[in-house]
């Protein structure tokens, strides 16, 4: 008797779609790729310089990656929430993260609370050319003395007849010296605790409104980030985005989202930061051969991808939950503290393996490294990530 048995071999270069995308999403994340690469790309260089330019928003806006998952009846494409999480992650082609956080907070941060709590008139005013990339947004939470802990918000709105009056003062505002307007995060009645805050769109060109300082960063270059006041700025009450004394719960929905997509492109960084090390290994050599052959260098590219793949099921699972409605905080939480310190310690690696020329400024990895450190910091510090993870079990 003779029988025939299939033998089967470990194919390492095949690929299986994860099942939160399809054959869309694949066609999608080839069309930005092709879009980032060569144009977003060639330019990584001079904006870090400069800054990039404001036409950077309009032409993608003009080919639609603002609005993704945006509704059709504001000027979006209507896709499914999988398509914000391509675009997060295939930002990393750009190789420059100041542009992809600027993108970020305009598709992510500022776009989704006007969304989801503006009244019809706000969404035509700003979402609609938000989307085309005409008007550019941002969003005002941190101040001086208020990061973290958004409770310890100072800046005032104050009722005066049919207005409001604002005064205060907002810090690290990414795209706060080339924006339209600001979703602005604000005390209404301070003796209320969580149900005294209020969410206000604020134009950035109104009398009062100040921006005072570019500041200087370790990384993110290529976006501006702006230190704002704002001395007795009158805003209508039409300017109220959602509900006086809902804003405290509205701006900790938005920040659910905002943690998500920045784990979906810290992903993208370290699987950036990785393929970088991966060619660099084969490229240079030591001892008569590439050093990516040196069991040293073979471990630590394992450990990398290992640790990047870790990150990435947990954040499109995660991405799954948050599509089918639910609010995983907890795991929201979990992917964006892990995928945070994957990427660091990916980026610290694959510098190591480039060695000398990881520190130069003309690699690649150097930029990454200072760019990607911020993940452990925006959108919710490792700490508050650790601390609401662990006040969700006791």
């Amino acid at each position: 008797m003779s029988s025939t048995v299939k033998v089967l071999r470990p194919d390492h270069c095949a690929t299986q779609r994860h099942f939160i995308f399809s054959e869309e999403h694949d066609h999608l994340r080839e069309t930005l790729r092709r879009f980032i690469e060569h144009e977003l790309a060639p330019q990584a260089e001079e904006w870090e310089a400069t800054t990039f330019p404001d036409e950077v928003l309009r032409r993608m806006g003009s080919l639609g990656f603002l609005g993704l998952d945006k509704p059709v009846a504001y000027g979006g494409q209507g896709g499914d929430y999988y398509s914000a999480i391509v675009l997060g992650e295939e930002m990393s082609r750009c190789r420059s993260g100041g542009v992809a956080m600027a993108v970020a907070v305009q598709t992510d941060l500022a776009l989704p609370p006007i969304l989801a709590f503006g009244t019809d008139e706000q969404k035509q005013q700003w979402v609609v050319p938000a989307i085309q990339g005409e008007k550019i947004l941002c969003l005002g939470i941190t101040e001086p003395d208020a990061g973290s802990d958004v409770s310890a918000v100072k800046t005032r709105a104050v009722r005066d007849g049919d207005d409001y009056v604002i005064n205060g003062a907002k810090t690290y505002i990414t795209n706060g010296h080339r924006a339209d307007v600001i979703v602005l995060v604000t005390k209404t009645d301070p003796e209320a605790g969580y149900d005294g805050f209020t969410l206000f769109l604020v134009p950035m060109d109104l009398p009062g409104v100040i921006r005072e300082q570019r500041l200087r960063k370790l990384g993110m270059h290529s976006s501006d980030t702006a230190l704002l006041a704002f001395q007795d700025v009158r805003v209508p009450a039409s300017a109220v985005l959602g509900e006086v004394g809902k804003g405290f719960h509205h701006i900790m929905w938005e920040l659910q989202g905002e943690r998500l997509v920045g784990a979906a492109a810290a992903v993208g960084w370290a699987q950036r930061a990785f393929e970088l090390a991966l060619g660099f290994a084969g490229d240079r050599v030591t001892f008569g051969k590439p050093i990516g052959k040196h069991q040293a260098i073979r471990h630590k590219l394992a450990t990398m991808s290992t640790k990047i793949e870790a990150a990435r099921q947990m954040v499109y699972v995660t991405a799954w939950r948050w599509a089918q409605g639910h609010y995983p905080v907890r795991e929201i939480s979990q992917a964006k503290l892990f995928s945070s310190q994957v990427v660091c310690e990916v980026a610290d690696d694959a510098l190591q393996i480039h060695g000398g020329a990881g520190y130069m400024q003309e690699y690649e990895i150097e930029r990454l490294w200072r760019d990607t450190r911020l993940y452990r910091i925006g959108g919710g510090s490792d700490e508050i990530m650790l601390d609401t993870i662990g006040r969700s079990y006791i």
